[in-house]
């Protein structure tokens, strides 16, 4: 997702207080140390005692409020980045507990995170409908394919990170089920943009983890029950200046890969509809269940704030299909 440039790359922190400088008579920024947790949650480290792979910090992480003249629905967002040391948030369901439970993967090109459009602002849409919410703040930036700005090109590390974190939530939650009053066979991903990429990443890579098990709660399933890329990226691989719907080699659907529900709008400029098209094709292929939508407009990076078009009612879609897979009831 990118809010400024619109170019493949999400906004990096440097940029984002040269936009504040230009933006001076239309918005403003405000930095904070450290992202912090809504009142009565707590950050809850998903690796005990050393992360692995774990690089040193450049700088310290920081929580960026962000209002310029292109605000997302009128309202700011909040950019996180210099994530070193994961967390995941837990937000309880509300009211008539469902057992069902969804990970959220905020976008951000794996150079920051969109941590309350697309990541507790999604909370608080499922928890009044019984739906545990787990918020993952994963490493970041660089924690997986990335466009660097001053090379133009695609960035491919060592370790993809996010993806470990990714991994790990999943199992982590799971192994904690009955604690937190989920249902461990209704757990299922949700992401936006980049991490809408994890979100299909752990729902065809499970066998094997991306990391050496360090506690009993790496023998859970890392196996997402149902997976929901909004707007995703890095799915699809053009070559050269064709359109050939070529999937990301590292995206291994197989008949094993739980239901998917895809969503996107066609003027996405920052990643094209062949992102959901060649994914959607790979999974019916594949012979596993899918529903896709996609609508003429409504762009990139929208989450669940109310816009003009008519996918922002994407959350009523999602909140049948639940039902029609078993993971919510059907009244």
């Amino acid at each position: 997702m990118t809010f400024m440039n619109r170019t493949q790359a999400f906004i990096m922190k440097p940029l984002i207080f040269a936009l504040c400088a230009v933006f001076a008579f239309g918005g403003r920024c405000a930095q904070a140390a450290a992202w912090q947790s809504p009142a009565g949650l707590a950050q809850i480290p998903i690796w005990p005692g050393t992360v692995p792979d774990a690089s040193p910090a450049s700088e310290p992480e920081s929580s960026v409020a962000v209002a310029t003249n292109e605000f997302v629905a009128g309202q700011p967002w909040t950019w996180v980045t210099d994530v070193s040391q994961p967390t995941m948030t837990v937000f309880p369901a509300r009211g008539r507990n469902t057992g069902a439970a969804v990970i959220i993967f905020p976008g951000g090109g794996f150079m920051g995170l969109a941590i309350d459009l697309e990541g507790t602002e999604v909370c608080d849409w499922l928890t009044p409908k019984g739906i545990s919410c787990v918020v993952l703040k994963y490493r970041v930036p660089r924690s997986e394919d990335y466009y660097d700005e001053k090379l133009h090109r695609r960035i491919e590390p060592k370790v993809f990170t996010a993806f470990q974190d990714a991994q790990r939530t999943i199992s982590l939650v799971r192994s904690r089920a009955a604690q937190w009053g989920i249902d461990p066979n209704k757990i299922g991903v949700l992401g936006f943009s980049a991490g809408g990429y994890l979100a299909a990443k752990t729902a065809t890579e499970f066998k094997q983890r991306a990391y050496r098990p360090v506690d009993a709660a790496d023998q859970v399933s890392c196996r997402p029950d149902f997976s929901v890329p909004i707007y995703p990226g890095h799915l699809w691989r053009p070559r050269g200046d064709s359109n050939e719907l070529r999937l990301n080699a590292k995206v291994h659907v197989t008949p094993q890969t739980p239901p998917v529900f895809l969503l996107q709008a066609e003027d996405d400029h920052v990643d094209n509809v062949n992102q959901v098209l060649t994914y959607y094709i790979a999974l019916k292929d594949a012979g596993v269940p899918v529903e896709m939508h996609l609508y003429a407009q409504g762009g990139h990076a929208f989450g669940l704030r109310p816009t003009k078009f008519p996918i922002t009612r994407w959350p009523e879609l999602i909140e049948t299909w639940l039902k029609t897979i078993g993971m919510l009831p059907d009244r």
